[in-house]
């Protein structure tokens, strides 16, 4: 289904969230002068026509494609990428057991909820949360050992769950995250008394990007999840706790600190944590589980930073962390796929909150 440009036209074929469940609609674009989304477009345009390795359905292309797509919900302007990425790579996953595997699901989602709902879409996505429902199921549930495998794959089982009506997908989900949380590396990789997340067993820092991909799991995963599941409840308390640290470690500047309370480790801006942290708590804001009051101001310093030094005027979203495991510098030229990802997602969430932006 083709998506139609702004000034004047509608977005077609645009999720609205219905009691829980994600529905096809439509809905107005943000404005053509809406500053959010002109920034959102320039960052898109740019990476499609310079980014490199874009063909691998990979984690970190799968996290650009989820935020292209809400770049196209949100302003109405398609790059034409998303749907001929997943095309080509025939709605398959990589090979192997890793969460990673699973973040092409989620765009793979996407595209079936928002465009052509055609079941071999995600059959793959299917297969593959079946057999981790059955490992499960089996008491196999360690696959979630580092902090960005719940953003990798939580949302694809909650959303399977949630639309294939499988409290099983939803129940497997459950308890992969409880042992993340609470049994991994012998207590859990959440640190109750800070609200952070280690990235690992082994880890001894609280890494930004393996935070904001923590925040970002949990916010897509209350997004869909019914307001009366009874699993709703710690995923909340996480997601409050973390919020209320993060509004605490927040830089002058609207950043975040590679390294989240070690600014001389890797000090200096960095991106792809800052755009998660301000996705996370901007949808936290709209969905009425943050006091505006307290958390706009946060987010408006994020969307801040982001917006006015990582991105230049080319288009290049800069200061994204080369991939890692752990905290490292990033330079105003360093771009890569999973940060202008994590841009486009929290631009989203941005300009619901901003005046003459919201549809």
């Amino acid at each position: 289904m083709p998506v139609k440009g702004l000034r004047g036209f509608t977005v077609l074929a645009v999720g609205l969230v219905t009691s829980g469940v994600l529905v096809t609609g439509e809905a107005a674009a943000a404005p053509a002068d809406c500053p959010v989304a002109q920034s959102m477009i320039s960052a898109g345009d740019y990476w499609v026509a310079n980014g490199p390795d874009q063909a691998p359905n990979n984690w970190q292309n799968a996290t650009f494609h989820v935020g292209n797509l809400a770049l196209v919900r949100t302003t109405g302007v398609s790059n034409h990428k998303t749907l001929p990425w997943a095309d080509a790579a025939k709605y398959q996953l990589q090979p192997g057991s890793s969460p990673d595997a699973l973040s092409a699901g989620e765009a793979y989602l996407d595209l079936f909820t928002y465009f052509h709902p055609e079941p071999s879409d995600v059959a793959a996505l299917r297969t593959r949360v079946a057999e981790d429902v059955a490992s499960a199921q089996q008491g196999k549930t360690d696959s979630w050992d580092y902090v960005e495998a719940l953003n990798r794959a939580m949302p694809s089982f909650a959303r399977l769950g949630v639309l294939d009506k499988r409290e099983a997908d939803l129940d497997a989900m459950q308890e992969q995250f409880h042992y993340t949380e609470k049994v991994a590396g012998g207590h859990g990789l959440f640190n109750e008394l800070t609200g952070l997340w280690r990235r690992d067993a082994t880890s001894t820092t609280f890494w930004a990007r393996g935070n904001g991909e923590a925040l970002s799991a949990l916010t897509k995963v209350l997004q869909v999840l019914p307001e009366n599941d009874s699993r709703r409840a710690e995923y909340v308390r996480v997601f409050k706790k973390m919020a209320f640290t993060l509004k605490l470690l927040q830089r002058w500047d609207g950043f975040w600190n590679t390294d989240l309370i070690n600014p001389f480790n890797a000090g200096g801006p960095e991106s792809s944590g800052t755009g998660y942290f301000t996705y996370g708590i901007a949808w936290g804001i709209n969905a009425g589980i943050l006091d505006a009051g307290q958390y706009k101001p946060v987010v408006d310093k994020g969307w801040r930073a982001l917006s006015t030094k990582a991105l230049q005027p080319n288009g290049l979203l800069g200061y994204v962390q080369p991939e890692g495991t752990k905290p490292a510098a990033a330079k105003a030229t360093d771009t890569a796929a999973y940060g202008v990802g994590a841009f486009l997602l929290a631009g989203q969430q941005v300009a619901a909150l901003t005046p003459g932006c919201s549809a």
